[in-house]
This record gives structure tokens, sequence and C-alpha cells, in this order.
């Protein structure tokens, strides 16, 4: 018999997921349908997005071949009924205090540093680079680990040897552009381009990175489709752009540059969000999301 939610100590919260402990060695992650956009919590819920996620993640760990923090599956006992199909038991691990991005393609805040500086995070790029423009090689421009509410700050290179030594700093860019690579190249099998994407790592007992929380998702990655790639514009993407949109409309009221809390989002924005999230799983997954476990 399956335990209840209840009876798991919980220890910490994000915009999208709870974490419980299990035991002394494993943990309970469970994605919840929050979206947030613009450093906010966005109301309603995206019905079934953390089951999407979730099923992303599995996926991908599967498909990587990296090592990695699962623990179980969606058939483990130790998963609440109510939370099947949105949770996964994992590895409890020391964290790497660091958000490991790989980018491909120039755009977001990459493409606002690089008409700044002529670079991204310290990595100097060839002039004459636009938006969605693919960069020579991928790059690796970590970010600060922001505390919930607060922004993550793009770093250099020798910040995160500063912050971490040489030695885990090297095995940071490496692994990441690795991964980076073995996910692109799938994606691209797919017909989806993988623009960019962030991952974060745990340490195991001798000091090994493991791939942990999230990986691949449309929550942490910018996918395109191949076949509709223009350079020199905003690509589409699988992700919560439909929601971003919307909020900087004229139709939504509201200032990004404003304290205020965003307004709900219409029922037609959640709709077309989570048919989003859905299509990008089973277009890369080549499986049914029908098919993903539910809650009991």
């Amino acid at each position: 018999m399956r335990p209840a939610l209840e009876s798991y100590t919980h220890i910490a919260s994000g915009k999208v997921r709870e974490i419980y402990a299990i035991d002394d060695d494993t943990l309970l992650m469970v994605a919840s349908d929050r979206i947030s956009a613009y450093d906010h919590v966005l109301s309603p819920v995206i019905g079934d997005k953390g089951r999407i996620l979730t099923a992303m993640s599995f996926f991908w760990f599967d498909a990587l071949g990296v090592p990695n923090h699962l623990a179980g599956g969606p058939e483990d006992e130790r998963i609440p009924a109510e939370a099947v199909g949105r949770s996964m038991v994992v590895r409890k691990l020391p964290m790497v205090p660091v958000e490991c991005v790989a980018r491909g393609y120039l755009t977001g805040s990459g493409l606002i540093d690089y008409k700044a500086t002529g670079a991204v995070c310290g990595v100097a790029l060839p002039e004459g680079l636009g938006e969605s423009d693919k960069l020579p090689e991928p790059i690796f421009t970590p970010a600060t680990k922001a505390e919930q509410g607060d922004h993550d700050e793009n770093i250099s290179y020798d910040a995160v040897a500063a912050q971490v030594g040489e030695e885990l700093a090297s095995a940071l860019r490496d692994t990441t552009l690795d991964i980076f690579s073995r996910g692109a190249q799938l994606a691209a099998e797919r017909g989806i381009i993988l623009a960019d994407t962030k991952f974060e790592f745990g340490r195991d007992a001798d000091g090994g990175l493991v791939l942990a929380d999230e990986v691949l998702t449309p929550d942490s990655s910018r996918y395109w489709e191949t076949a509709t790639y223009t350079p020199g514009q905003v690509q589409p993407s699988f992700d919560k752009q439909i929601v971003r949109n919307w909020l900087t409309s004229p139709e939504s009221g509201w200032d990004k540059a404003s304290d205020t809390t965003p307004p709900p989002l219409p029922a037609e924005v959640v709709d077309r969000t989570r048919a989003r999230y859905i299509e990008a799983y089973e277009w890369i997954s080549q499986k049914s999301f029908d098919d993903w476990p539910g809650p009991a």
C-alpha cells in the first residue's frame, strides 16, 4: 500500500516542485502544475504540467545514458497514490550551487549579453551575430542559482572556478556540453532544434557529477521546430512562450516592469499552453502522453 504524502517530511518548495524526505538517503520530488513567468508564479495552474515535465525527464534520463539521481520511477511503491506520474524518487545528494547552461543558438539573455559585450558569460563570439543565429559551437554559459523570487544571474567560467574550484568548474563545463550535444543530436533526429538548456548536478560519494532535478524539459530548455526555423527573428518555442506573449500584450493590461501581481491567465491561454507542452513531450519521446501514469 502506498503511503500518504503527509507521512513524508516536506523540506523545500520551488516555483514548480515540492520536495519531501523519504528517508536519510532518498527524496520525493513532486512536480506541481504551477507555471511561472518573469519571476511570478501565475494562476491558474496548467493542467497536467507536472506530469508532462516528469514524463519528459524520465525519457531523457533514460535516453542520455549518463549518471543521474533517479532512485525510483512511477511504479515505485514509495510514491503516494495522488502523486503518481508527477513524482520522482531520487537520491539525496550534495548539489553544486551553479546553474549549468549550454547554448547552441543566440537568443534571450545570451543575445542581450552579446549585444553589450560581444560575448556571452565571457565567451567571445564572432561579430555580426543576430537573433536565433546558430553559434560556431555550443558554449557553456553558467548562472548563479538564485533563491525563489530572485533572478538567476549569468556569470563567467572564471567566476564558477573561483566559487567551486578549477577542477570542478572544468568538469561542469565538459559534462554540460557533452550532455547538451547528446540531447541536441537526438532532438535533431526528431525534427527539433535544442537551442539552449540548463542542467543541475549533484555529487556522488566519490565526487563524481550526477545529473539531477529535471532534464531537457520545456521548462528548462528552448526547443524550436527545425522546419520553421528562421534566423533573424524570435522562434516559436515549445515552452511557456504562449504565456509570456499574453502577459506582455496590451490585452493583459500588466506592466512587466511593475511589482504588481500578473492577472489570471485566460482559459484559452491555459489550454494552448497545456497542448504545447504535450506536443513537446510526444514529438521528442515519440510516445503518447495518454500512456503516461496518472494519480490513482
